[in-house]
This record gives structure tokens, C-alpha cells and sequence, in this order.
């Protein structure tokens, strides 16, 4: 392997998460979706939803829709079918609300360790940041999985991505900014409007392709990378050469111990370790779609 490869083995080895571990395995070739499976079954709960931390911030042992949109990220890396796409998606159609939405979260049953985020979340009205994530993520698992390609909720999530997405006018809050472009990137073959609305929204860029993210930490912001993390649609309209200028940086942002780091405050110092093995993973995986020139 790559020398950051190597290193970043050695960090995710010493500090990671079994769950980034086995992925990175996957995503390297040293491993099998069967051992990621396994790993991602820990966090499923008997409703068929995702909790126990599988989103990091949020310690609680509840499904919540946070922990759809990081379940249905392991399905994607998968591929194929599997028995957990289609309960997933059962769960989701009974927590979504009338209006097609999902709520940023659900009541948290144990706070204890968990961002106030989601703590003090509204679970009573439809979200368009965690509904465009977790309909983004599903899409892609919908491309191999056809239980969840043909489940009655992700049309319904899907109709309401695209209303809110018709009304957006401006790049707004650069989370969810994001994660409106991911559902346009990710419906891009499946939806013919898809298109046109993915450029109306990337020309709400700045040329640096990047937003300060209000109310986030001192210099936290949404960077071309995040926004455009992997070759496709979203990325081709993306402003010259700003994918790759970060992605020249990407691999210098190696810290001594082999991981990366996020620019955002964890909710606790566990979900701060486990921030690293997740986005040192996800770092990884852009590297080896986009070597950097």
C-alpha cells in the first residue's frame, strides 16, 4: 500500500471504530462486505432503524435518522442486496412526517455524550438537511438494492427533496446546502430535472467553492471536497479548479498518527475519536478516486 495508506491503517488500527476499520479494509481491498455487515448489524435495533452511535454525536441507543444516513453509507460501499435495506426503509416510512420529511431527530432517550444538536432538535418538523442526506445516501444503495430502489418511502422523500429544493434561492446554510447537491448528484440518472437544478444550485458558489458553516465552530466551513467529494455530475460543474486544489492538499492534511481530523466540535471525546476513524476513511476513499494530479 501507499505510504498513507500504511499510516492510516496503523492510526485506524490503534484508535478506530470496528465498524471503520472493517470499511477501510473494504475500501482498500483487504477486506469483504460480509465483515462489514457484521459490523454494521451492532448498531441495528429490532424496529429495523440504526442507532448506538452509529452517527458519533449521537450516543443515544434509539433509531434515529441519523443513523439511517450513515447505515445506508455502508450498504453503498457494499453493494448488492442485503437484509437490512429494505427494514430500513420500513422504519423510515414510520417515522416520516405528512409533509414527506424526515425530522432532524427523533426524542433522545439518553443525552448523555450527545450534541446538543440533536438533544435539542425539533421532532416535529420536517428537516430538508437530514431528509436530502439520508434520500442522498439511500439512492445510492437503490442502484443494486431494489428493495429499497422500489419502497414507497424513498419516492415520498424524494418528492420532498425536490420541493425544497424548487424554493431554494440562495446557497443558505452550507450544511444543508450540501446535502441538497448530493440528493441532486445521487438522482441525477433518475430524475430529469435533476440536472438543470444541479447547475442552478452549484451557481450559488463562491470560485473558492466554499461557505463558512454559520454557528459551527471557528473556521468551520463546507469545502469544495465536501460538497464534491467523488467523480460524477456534481463534480464536472463545479467551479474550475477548485476539486483540484484541495485535492493537491488532501494527503499533507495527514496528521503524524495516520488519521485526519474534522474541523467540527465533537459532542464528546468519544465521538471525537470516532470522527477521525470515520473521516479518515472517508478521506481515503476520495484519494483513491481522484489520486491527486
Amino acid at each position: 500500500m501507499e505510504t498513507y495508506l500504511n499510516k492510516a491503517a496503523e492510526f485506524l488500527a490503534g484508535h478506530a471504530r470496528l465498524i471503520d476499520r472493517r470499511r477501510f479494509d473494504l475500501v482498500t481491498g483487504e477486506g469483504d462486505g460480509v465483515a462489514v455487515l457484521a459490523a454494521l448489524a451492532a448498531y441495528r435495533n429490532p424496529d429495523g432503524g440504526f442507532g448506538w452511535a452509529l452517527e458519533p454525536d449521537l450516543r443515544s441507543p434509539e433509531s434515529q435518522p441519523a443513523g439511517a444516513l450513515h447505515a445506508f453509507e455502508v450498504l453503498a460501499e457494499v453493494g448488492g442486496t442485503s437484509e437490512f435495506g429494505g427494514p430500513l426503509c420500513d422504519w423510515l416510512e414510520s417515522v416520516t412526517l405528512g409533509d414527506g420529511g424526515l425530522p432532524f431527530a427523533l426524542p433522545v432517550t439518553q443525552p448523555t455524550g450527545t450534541s446538543p444538536i440533536w438533544t435539542g432538535a425539533d421532532t416535529t418538523t420536517s428537516s430538508p438537511q437530514i431528509t436530502c442526506a439520508v434520500a442522498a445516501a439511500a439512492h445510492q444503495v437503490a442502484r443494486h438494492d431494489p428493495a429499497v430502489r422500489d419502497h414507497p418511502w424513498l419516492a415520498r422523500a424524494g418528492a420532498y427533496c425536490r420541493e425544497r429544493i424548487a424554493e431554494r434561492r440562495e446557497a443558505g446554510f452550507a450544511i444543508e446546502f450540501r446535502f441538497m447537491l448530493w440528493f441532486l448528484d445521487a438522482v441525477h440518472d433518475s430524475w430529469p430535472g435533476a440536472a438543470a437544478e444541479l447547475r442552478r444550485l452549484v451557481g450559488f458558489l463562491p470560485a473558492s467553492a466554499t461557505l463558512p458553516v454559520v454557528g459551527g465552530s471557528e473556521g468551520e466551513s463546507m469545502r469544495p471536497l465536501d460538497f464534491a467529494p467523488f467523480p460524477g455530475p456534481l463534480r464536472d460543474l463545479m467551479p474550475p479548479g477548485a476539486v483540484q486544489a484541495e485535492l493537491a492538499e488532501l494527503a499533507g492534511r495527514q496528521e503524524d498518527d495516520g488519521g485526519w481530523t474534522v474541523d467540527f466540535a465533537a459532542g464528546s471525546p468519544a465521538a471525537a475519536l470516532d470522527w477521525r476513524g470515520y473521516i479518515t476513511v472517508h478521506t481515503v476513499k476520495i484519494l483513491r478516486a481522484s489520486p491527486p494530479r
